[in-house]
């Protein structure tokens, strides 16, 4: 049998197979609450090794697009009881990802319709989604304002009291969001972080925010069930960082005693090229410093993977590879990994926003 389908442990979690389902945003959450559909969306994907929810937001503050989830609020937390409790019966496991999306928001979408928060006053050249007539629209982001000092503790804090909403949840752990241009990972890059404080400048300065976070929520719920996705050189939501290969190094050597489930490294450009040009990174160094530094959790590689870059990847080391597009139209991609089936094709009308059309209605093999 291929070692993608052999069991491997992440940390505290035991999974039954190498392969992830990566984070994807559906925008199928009317007011941030998850629905009787998206029980069926993750239960029906429950023989991925380990579900990754769509990015959830830790506050009103950190939405960035319509109708995507929350993990603050009595209704959304019983929503999610309804979803672990049912991947659960299906043998499964699973993890919410937190997200505070940070300036990639609109005035429409924040509360009092203030201006989105980011490290600097940068307006990123990017844009989110609306929903019209249960319709997706993108529109540009809005101008955002620079968090004040006094408020990056309160930031810190709302991670640390959705991670342990989302234990009292049912979930098995938590992936904390640091890539994809997002807050953490705009206070990481010299692209957007222009602060002169102790949250800027420097990289042990850019890297503190993203650190304090994940230190906190081990303190709350252990190290063991955490994971943390970077990406490195990205240019999604319009992140660029002048020189990354050891501004990451240098976090992953600080994520290291943590004690970590894992490490989901986005490769190259998100949902683009695997290797860019213009940005050269070297994420063999990346892992051996993550190892040297004494880190032990499972390391994820993610973007653009089919079954045989899969399995190179683990046969060069790789512990989980992360699958997203082929999930969204293929329900039971393991099985079809597994038995070498054609794939079906994903709706991309579908993606974003609407009900079971494009959701949870794509055939199995069965």
């Amino acid at each position: 049998m291929s070692p993608l389908f052999e069991p491997v442990q992440a940390g505290d979690l035991h999974l039954a197979n190498r392969i992830a389902m990566a984070p994807l945003t559906r925008n199928r959450a009317p007011d941030a609450i998850p629905t009787a559909l998206m029980v069926d969306y993750y239960t029906q994907r429950a023989s991925a090794g380990l579900l990754i929810t769509e990015a959830v937001a830790i506050s009103p503050q950190g939405q960035g697009y319509a109708d995507v989830p929350g993990l603050y609020g009595t209704e959304q937390l019983d929503g999610w009881k309804k979803v672990t409790h049912a991947v659960h019966e299906a043998e499964g496991k699973i993890v919410v990802q937190l997200w505070h999306v940070g300036r990639i928001s609109h005035v429409s979408l924040q509360p009092g319709y203030g201006k989105p928060v980011a490290p600097s006053a940068v307006r990123a050249q990017a844009k989110t989604v609306l929903l019209k007539e249960g319709v997706a629209v993108f529109v540009d982001t809005s101008e955002p304002r620079a968090l004040e000092l006094h408020e990056l503790p309160g930031i810190v804090q709302d991670y640390r009291h959705a991670a342990r909403n989302a234990i009292a949840s049912g979930f098995d752990g938590v992936e904390v969001h640091a890539a994809n241009g997002y807050l953490l990972d705009q206070f990481l890059k010299t692209g957007a972080n222009q602060r002169t404080d102790d949250y800027g400048g420097s990289i042990k300065n850019r890297a503190r925010l993203l650190l304090e976070v994940v230190r906190g929520i081990a303190d709350d719920i252990g190290g063991g069930r955490i994971g943390v996705r970077l990406s490195p050189v990205t240019p999604a939501n319009d992140i660029v960082d002048a020189d990354p290969q050891p501004l990451f190094e240098y976090l992953v050597r600080q994520l290291a005693p943590l004690g970590l489930a894992y490490v989901h490294v986005i490769e190259g450009s998100t949902g683009g090229p695997r290797e860019l040009a213009d940005r050269p990174f070297d994420y063999a160094a990346l892992k051996a410093a993550y190892r040297q530094a004494g880190g032990k959790g499972a390391w994820m590689v993610n973007n653009g993977y089919d079954k045989t870059l899969a399995e190179a990847a683990v046969a060069a080391g790789a512990d989980i590879v992360a699958f997203g597009r082929p999930f969204i139209a293929n329900p039971d991609l393991v099985e079809r990994l597994h038995c070498n089936a054609p794939l079906n094709t994903p709706d991309r009308a579908t993606f974003y926003g609407g009900g079971a059309k494009g959701y949870t209605d794509y055939p199995t093999l069965g």
